[in-house]
């Protein structure tokens, strides 16, 4: 089974008593997390290169089998001359290397600025990416959404077998997003509004998934992407799937509906959390 999935961070206090056991203090938090779910998208990155002194503490108090997707930093996916950051990036790769076989694959989020015409920027930097290491990329300008573009990423994407990251924004615009009415940006956590394009380029496909934060408004979509990654689990594609809420307590109780609907079609699938101590499944959910 190559499916994983996994929340956006460790580091989220109002989950002490649901995901992680009652007094769990932050010191512990990245290890009680990982004894539950299998991968977390590593944000943290994206703002910062972290020190070789944090990368070692996160691989030490984390199993091998669990895999970090860290995000490129934003002063490389961001920068105005994107390839001249090729070196910068090779520096970053360098400090993550402490997390040895946690490595999952890394995550580039290309700015809304960065379409169509900026094509052989992206292609330098994919061509001299690390072969040994995994990378998937995310766009957001419209001109990847039309079909030139999404063919040219395709191919670029295949040719150096590097993932795509999909972003699915569709359960924000249910009815009765939390203060939409009043600040629609903040509401939607400054997610942007991009069409659903669930293709994949090689054998990896990131999917970012931004839930509504009532439970219900996700269910039709929750079992429209278990059949899709059972789908592709059938045909050898792994798939690494992340819970988004724009309000972040409800992420794990989100995921956790998600294992239901995957388990549906799929029922060989179980994810770690189900191997957690009784006393405390009680109180996950």
């Amino acid at each position: 089974m190559t499916i994983r999935t996994g929340c956006a961070v460790w580091a989220h206090k109002s989950w002490v008593g649901s995901l992680y056991p009652s007094g769990t203090p932050a010191t512990a938090f990245l290890q009680r997390y990982s004894e539950r779910v299998a991968t977390v998208e590593g944000n943290a990155t994206f703002y910062a290169i972290p020190s070789t002194t944090t990368v070692a503490k996160w691989a030490a108090e984390t199993p091998s089998s669990f895999r970090f997707c860290c995000k490129i930093p934003k002063l490389i996916s961001h920068a105005a001359a994107f390839a001249d950051t090729i070196d910068l990036r090779d520096q970053f790769l360098e400090r993550m290397q402490p997390l040895g076989t946690r490595q999952g694959p890394y995550f580039l989020q290309l700015p809304p600025r960065f379409g169509l015409r900026h094509i052989d920027d992206l292609a330098q930097w994919l061509t001299s990416w690390p072969a040994h290491l995994r990378l998937a990329v995310e766009v957001r300008h419209s001109s990847w959404y039309t079909p030139r573009g999404r063919l040219v990423l395709q191919e670029l994407l295949a040719a150096h077998a590097i993932g795509h990251c999909i972003m699915d924004v569709r359960p924000l615009d249910e009815p009765g997003l939390p203060g939409a009415d009043a600040d629609l940006d903040s509401a939607r956590d400054h997610k942007p509004d991009i069409p659903l394009d669930p293709w994949v380029s090689a054998d990896l496909a990131l999917v970012r998934y931004i839930s509504h934060p009532h439970a219900a408004a996700n269910t039709r979509f929750l079992d429209e992407w278990a059949v899709r990654i059972a789908q592709w689990e059938r045909m050898g594609i792994q798939t690494y799937f992340f819970m988004h809420c724009p309000i972040e307590d409800h992420s794990p109780a989100h995921l956790h509906l998600f294992h239901q609907a995957l388990t549906k079609v799929l029922p060989e699938y179980q994810p770690i959390w189900d191997n957690s101590p009784p006393e405390h499944q009680a109180s996950m959910f």
